[in-house]
């Protein structure tokens, strides 16, 4: 019996879980496109998005989540969860910030990502991120 979408989306967060690029990129069909929509154009195949991954666990390397619900459909789903990290400040006190993000995400009919969106609520990352002297790592 072939994969559902709910198994398919357990298997990317649990692989996602691991920081472990090449496993997440495998989960990508080759014409993938991710876009974190920050300001930032999307990036397209598998390479672009295994080096915006990359980049992303070397920026943030506590980063986790929390699943808020996930609403699954016929080769989709949209993941409702919150950013967790880290920020260390200039004088090495470190303190936990979070923000909530909204992922949509399509599946091709080999039950890949074929696209991966994902929103931040901009307000309460920018209250997380901009207090002077603090940087993810």
């Amino acid at each position: 019996m072939p994969p559902t979408t709910r198994d398919l989306f357990d298997t990317y967060a649990a692989t996602f879980a691991t920081r472990d690029v090449a496993a997440i990129v495998a989960l990508h069909s080759p014409g993938s496109q991710f876009w974190l929509h920050n300001g930032e154009r999307p990036v397209h195949g598998r390479t672009a998005v295994r080096d915006t991954f990359a980049a992303l666990f070397e920026q943030w390397p506590d980063l986790g989540f929390e699943t808020y619900r996930v609403i699954v459909g016929d080769r989709h789903w949209v993941l409702d969860w919150a950013l967790t990290a880290v920020l260390t400040g200039q004088d090495g006190h470190r303190r936990p910030i979070r923000f909530d993000c909204l992922d949509v995400v399509t599946l091709d009919a080999d039950g890949l990502v074929e696209r991966k969106d994902t929103f931040i609520d901009l307000p309460q990352a920018q209250a997380a991120l901009m207090t002077p002297g603090w940087t993810a790592r």
